[in-house]
């Protein structure tokens, strides 16, 4: 229940709903011309932002949840067993691990929930609202009880209202109370926060704002997608690879051991070491944040992801469906024509086109016919003895605008804009126009009698044969009937950087089909602009035909015209029946459903709050290149994820298979428990760095491939076995080290193998090919330096001086430089496709 505290009055969202909008006004100290700029400050200082405080857990309590779960159990299990045989330097180092793996988790968490938190802030809603009786747009959070805003077509209700002036609004209020039929509003209705609106225009009353609004909720735009994405899939099957590999070592070692009669409890201290180290428990967080670092790159690039595996799924996208408006074409909508019908003047046509209209709307048609007018001398004198008495805005049902209108003799009539159809349609058909139709500059007289659709249809297909939509304008007599005045030539241009920006789209191996409500003629037209091939359908081409025919046409054709909000949506499930991965552009209130069945919806620049709320993406600067940038940086951090994911398996295999196999076949431990955390430890801490590192994007749509990854996975893990073996074999039978020095002699050599592996797993090519991020290279070397000086000086490990150090080193570079090369050729092998990588 909202509670709203004003000038000792107290209202709540049911007491509002039946005051009268006078009485409201006087309890909320307000008028219909709004706050002051300073009441409104005021008021914000006194009731707090207009946002909903969400129940955040205690930065103590995240800190302490990362100890529970079954690998922090290991991890404890396996300090204790430390502390009962007596190895403290094992028992201080593996605490070490356990500290060091909840500081990381809980900071990778920290750093993901900031980026989550910032898109959040990027997403906000925004508010049309009347101060100083100016309408301004700012922040729904710094909405006030008492404030006027304005409610359009598209938006989301950023708090409790009370209507006050306008026609009627049509409410979607299924997000609240589950009521799936739109609810019809009038003056003195109450709108409740949340609720998205799906017709008509109306000035509103705020009377509860945030927490104390009735549902004490607003719609949340950015929400963590809880359906499994194709990347959680791929994390799952990893992380159930590397765990059954793991255990399947670590119980064929036990059954080893006890054949042998050797120490069962120093046996499961190293296998719980051994299997902490090995299975990867940070692969989700740090996929997770790869994502999250790439997402707040893409939002300084105008791209906002709302959820973090969309990233994923635009890196895989191969269909990009996109809207004409805005997108391919600069919705700078400029009237280009106008064609007067009957006995109606140029300047008549576009009086009542202007009366039609609402500059404060900010709607672009309107615009393109107020920038006309203001272009004309002694036209705003004309406009000026006209009076609009009431508007009814666009809606997409009525296809029109509607004015009713008294001029300076006290006559009324109406005046309509809208579509040429919708207006011809108000017309008696039986009744003739006669049109004078502008062709290149010279006015001719039609005097065929017709009937006024065909005719229209006629001249509207002319104009859109040169790429113009055309504006039907309308008005009635003194007996109340309707007369077609004319038409309006709209002309929207191809954006500067469209052609060159779906070349690059389609030589990134995404098919651009061009989506768009306006007449097939005027597709093709811009189509032919900006370098799209021209097999443009009409959505009557596959509605009825059955789905296999369906999906192969929707398949093959390069766009559709003439499409409602409801095709786009089949469009999307024909194709990812295909088994394609789609991205939708969309910017409508009736979009948000195809944006929503969408792999990557995207709500483009100026899209409305429901469509925002229901995309992947949401653009903040307009045009095709922001799509084509958002796609290159999601590639790339694909690429990351993938070589992470790589760099990770093969480390599991390589430590995992050499030290149980040396168990069974030597007797012999070539590590201690204490080497393997020390290999965690510094192995792990610099490969948070990977987020950052330079990529190629590739030539072709991502997906995770299991069976290349595994492959290399484990190709590249048995050569880092043999490798290891053949340093084992030098240090006992060349060097004839004494047990103690070779265990730190194999330290070194594992951790610097493992370390240069990041740098074989990088890249698809040779490791030099792409250079490496500084910050992922300086930890590297760092950690490297560190690992060195421990075996060299004896810290923590037995000593072994820097001539064997140094051999180490020079064996690892020699095993890297190989490694690298056999990795091209295997990938060769692997890869026919032959995919190639750019910067």
């Amino acid at each position: 229940m909202g509670i709203i505290v004003m000038n000792q009055n107290i209202t709540s969202t049911d007491e509002a709903k039946e005051a009268s909008v006078a009485e409201l006004l006087e309890k909320l100290s307000s008028s219909e011309r709004g706050l002051t700029d300073s009441e409104a400050k005021e008021r914000l200082q006194k009731y707090g932002p207009n946002e909903i405080t969400e129940k955040k857990a205690s930065a103590l309590v995240k800190f302490l949840s990362y100890f529970w779960g079954p690998i922090p159990w290991m991890i404890e299990i396996a300090v204790v067993l430390s502390g009962i045989l007596h190895r403290w330097d094992d028992f201080a180092i593996i605490l070490a691990l356990l500290l060091l793996n909840v500081t990381v988790g809980f900071w990778q968490e920290h750093k993901a929930d900031n980026a989550i938190e910032l898109l959040k802030q990027k997403l906000a809603l925004k508010a049309r609202v009347l101060r100083d009786n100016k309408w301004l747009e700012i922040s729904a959070g710094e909405m006030v009880p008492g404030d006027v805003i304005r409610l359009r077509l598209g938006d989301i209700c950023p708090a409790d209202v009370k209507l006050i002036t306008g026609d009627y609004l049509l409410v979607d209020e299924s997000a609240l109370t589950g009521e799936s039929l739109p609810v019809e509003k009038h003056v003195s209705d109450i709108a409740y926060s949340g609720s998205v609106i799906r017709q008509g225009e109306m000035d509103a009353l705020v009377v509860a704002t945030g927490m104390n609004t009735f549902f004490g909720k607003t719609a949340r735009l950015v929400e963590e997608a809880k359906t499994q994405s194709h990347f959680q899939k791929a994390v799952i099957k990893i992380g159930d690879y590397l765990i059954v590999f793991a255990l399947v070592l670590v119980a064929f070692t036990f059954l080893v051991v006890l054949f042998r009669h050797e120490s069962l409890l120093e046996f499961f201290q190293f296998a719980l070491v051994l299997l902490v180290a090995a299975i990867p428990a940070a692969l989700p967080a740090v996929l997770s944040v790869s994502m999250a670092v790439g997402a707040v790159t893409l939002a300084r690039d105008g791209a906002i992801v709302s959820k973090l595996a969309a990233v994923e799924e635009m890196a895989g996208m191969d269909i990009l469906c996109s809207d004409k408006t805005g997108t391919i074409t600069k919705n700078e909508l400029v009237l280009t024509e106008i064609n007067p019908f009957q006995n109606f003047s140029e300047n008549d046509v576009l009086l009542f086109a202007s009366l039609a209209s609402r500059e404060e709307d900010r709607d672009p048609i309107d615009d393109a016919v107020l920038a006309r007018t203001k272009t004309l001398k002694d036209f705003s004198e004309i406009a000026g003895s006209y009076r609009v008495l009431s508007f009814k805005p666009f809606d997409p049902v009525s296809k029109r605008t509607e004015a009713e209108v008294e001029d300076s003799a006290g006559n009324r009539f109406l005046v309509t804009k809208g579509a040429p159809q919708a207006v011809s349609a108000l017309m008696d058909s039986e009744v003739a126009v006669t049109s004078k139709v502008t062709t290149d500059s010279k006015v001719t007289t039609d005097d065929s009698e017709n009937t006024a659709g065909s005719q229209i249809e006629e001249y509207v297909e002319e104009f859109a044969s040169r790429g113009y939509r055309a504006l039907g304008v309308g008005r009635t007599d003194a007996q109340g009937s309707w007369h077609f005045a004319g038409l309006l030539a709209l002309y929207d241009p191809p954006r500067d950087d469209s052609a060159e920006t779906i070349r690059t789209a389609q030589d990134m191996g995404v098919d651009v089909k061009m989506i768009t409500g306006d007449h097939l003629a005027i597709a093709k037209e811009i189509s032919r602009q900006v370098n799209l091939k021209q097999d443009i359908m009409l959505p009557t081409s596959f509605l009825d035909a059955p789905d296999r025919n369906a999906e192969e046409i929707v398949e093959t054709a390069d766009g559709f015209a003439q499409v409602f909000p409801e095709h786009k949506y089949h469009i999307v499930e024909l194709l990812q029946h295909r088994g394609h991965i789609i991205g939708m552009t969309g910017d409508g209130v009736n979009d948000a459903p195809a944006l929503k069945k969408a792999d990557a919806g995207i709500a483009v620049a100026g899209a409305t709050d429901a469509a925002k709320s229901a995309a992947d993406i949401v653009l903040t600067k307009p045009g095709l290149s922001t799509i084509v940038n958002a796609l290159k940086e999601s590639r790339k951090i694909f690429q990351r994820m993938n070589n992470y994911a790589l760099y990770r398996i093969t480390e599991t295999i390589r430590v995992l298979l050499f030290i149980t196999s040396s168990i069974l076949a030597f007797k012999f431990y070539p590590v201690t428990s204490l080497m393997i955390v020390l290999l965690a430890l510094l192995n792990d801490a610099p490969i948070m760095t990977i987020a950052y590192d330079n990529v190629k994007y590739s030539d072709l749509p991502e997906k995770w491939d299991m069976r290349i990854l595994l492959s290399m996975a484990t190709l590249l893990g048995v050569i880092g076995v043999i490798s290891s073996f053949g340093i084992l074999y030098i240090g006992l039978h060349i060097f004839q080290l004494s047990h103690e020095v070779l265990q730190s002699f194999i330290y070194l050599k594992l951790s610097v193998a493992g370390h240069l592996t990041i740098f074989v797993a990088r890249t698809k090519s040779y490791f030099w090919s792409v250079k490496p991020a500084k910050i992922l290279f300086a930890a590297v070397i760092i950690t490297q330096i560190i690992a060195t000086l421990i075996t060299v000086y004896g810290f923590l490990l037995p000593a072994m001086g820097w001539k064997l150090a140094f051999f180490v080193w020079g064996y690892a570079l020699t095993a890297f430089v190989i490694t690298d090369f056999i990795k091209v050729q295997a990938y060769r092998l692997l890869n026919h496709t032959g995919i190639k990588f750019h910067v």
